[in-house]
């Protein structure tokens, strides 16, 4: 494989650059020296934003970007060997690298490398991180997949020996990181696409784990069913937290205000500790909250950096994000696209001042919808009503024969009322028909849902 020498820089073509993490990478490159290139299917504020960093971007993948000059080529797992660009690379003999290598081996460079795991929450986690990290002037390098206002950005390019980033399962990307610490979240079916089933997905988890140097340490929700499976043979220390379970971070006397943003005493070994109180809403948050204290923790950062970054912190973008209000109706959006997810999002909502809550529901890839169309239709029923789109097909093409009528049919079994529209359009203007006053609208989906609500209010 080839290993890059962060101390000599060369010229690196990114294939896909406009991806949150591959834009967010050739960023640390950019300012590490490097000369950079890469393609993305359109521009982007991401791709405009490494352009003005001195990036030399391409709209569309075509072969003759591939120039003489470039040194190492890297590419996400979307990428196909009979992509343009790929094939070029391998017939002139340059070195590639994929994503999740490339960002493995840059972690390498930090003494301490904190990469966050899960099925659920990685991006909350990382930037509750963070913001701790930023409160204690501990001057991370932070790579996150999200929008985090604090950094005004996906990245930040520290000075000091610590890296945070999130560390996804999907291809077994995460396999090629090189953690000192590494947290688990949570472990569920997803990405069945790729995973054969759960203990299939529970055996990576288990080899991420394993990578932790010995020196090193693993945080873990003792919420996870059988979590001793992970953890029983690891090398590194194990540091547990949980909101159910014994464990050696939890949190007591929780309390949510009329915004459902929680509040809690913190308990630490068996010890009450101190006062936290979230911006963030919902009970999964609280758990997310007590993973990122965990890892502060080892990092040492004092009490009230850890109070002050974790209140300050407001959530990232298409996090139960507030967007704005037609009249009385109050949009909100959430990247959910996974039943747990869209389960939390929507009892949080709950508690959320609304008179009925309206759901638009964008599910996200043939396989997840085929694989979990009966936990999906159980999640969205905790809403009033349902608005379906088509599915949105990301990486995948319908080969499956499966359609949000399959969902519509389920929602309808379980006694939910439930639309479906092919057109963005269509669902905009139904909605100002149907929604009244106090009603809350969520856009909900990993895909590009959230124009429903823009469009409404006009953005």
């Amino acid at each position: 494989m080839y290993e890059v020498n962060f101390n000599r820089p060369v010229r690196i073509h990114f294939i896909g650059i406009g991806g949150i993490s591959m834009s967010g990478l050739a960023e640390i490159l950019l300012k590490e020296g490097f000369c950079v290139s890469g393609s993305d299917m359109k521009r982007s504020a991401l791709t405009d934003r490494l352009e003005r960093l001195g990036a030399t971007i391409y709209e569309g993948q075509r072969g003759s970007n591939i120039t003489d000059d470039i040194q190492l080529a890297v590419y996400t797992a979307a990428i196909h060997e009979d992509n343009p660009e790929y094939r070029e690379v391998c017939e002139k003999g340059i070195p590639t690298l994929s994503r999740a290598a490339l960002l493995g081996q840059l972690m390498k460079n930090y003494k301490t490398a904190v990469a966050v795991s899960g099925t659920h929450g990685k991006t909350t986690v990382t930037s509750m991180i963070s913001h701790i990290l930023l409160e204690a002037d501990a001057d991370p390098t932070i790579s996150v997949g999200g929008i985090l206002k604090a950094i005004h950005g996906n990245i930040r390019v520290g000075n000091s020996d610590t890296f945070v980033t999130e560390a996804c399962e999907y291809t077994n990307s995460f396999l090629q990181f090189f953690p000192t610490t590494g947290i688990i979240l949570n472990i569920e079916e997803d990405h069945l696409d790729f995973f054969k089933d759960i203990q299939d997905i529970r055996s990576s988890f288990h080899k991420f784990a394993k990578k932790i140097p010995e020196n090193g340490l693993l945080i873990i929700n003792a919420d996870i069913d059988n979590y001793e499976e992970i953890t029983k043979d690891l090398d590194c220390r194990v540091v547990t937290y949980a909101l159910h379970s014994d464990a050696d971070y939890s949190a007591a006397d929780i309390t949510f205000n009329a915004l459902t943003q929680g509040m809690y005493t913190l308990r630490e070994f068996g010890k009450n500790s101190t006062k936290i109180q979230l911006r963030t809403t919902g009970m999964h948050n609280i758990s997310n909250s007590l993973a990122a204290i965990a890892a502060a923790r080892e990092l040492h950062i004092s009490d009230e950096a850890i109070q002050k970054g974790l209140l300050l912190f407001s959530g990232t973008d298409r996090r139960f994000e507030y967007k704005g209000k037609i009249g009385d109706v109050t949009i909100l959006d959430d990247y959910a696209h996974h039943p747990t997810e869209i389960k939390a999002t929507l009892h949080t909502a709950k508690n959320y001042p609304h008179n009925q809550i309206w759901c638009v529901f964008q599910p996200h890839t043939y396989t997840r919808t085929k694989a979990m169309l009966k936990e999906f239709a159980k999640s969205l029923s905790l809403s009033d009503k349902v608005i379906l789109t088509d599915i949105y097909p990301a990486r995948e093409t319908d080969t499956l024969g499966i359609s949000s009528l399959d969902l519509l049919e389920e929602l309808k079994k379980l006694g939910v009322e439930c639309y479906h529209f092919s057109s963005f359009d269509e669902i905009e203007n139904f909605v100002l028909q149907q929604c009244v006053h106090n009603d809350l609208l969520i856009t909900m989906g990993a895909g590009d849902v959230v124009k429903i609500g823009e469009h409404l209010l006009g953005k």
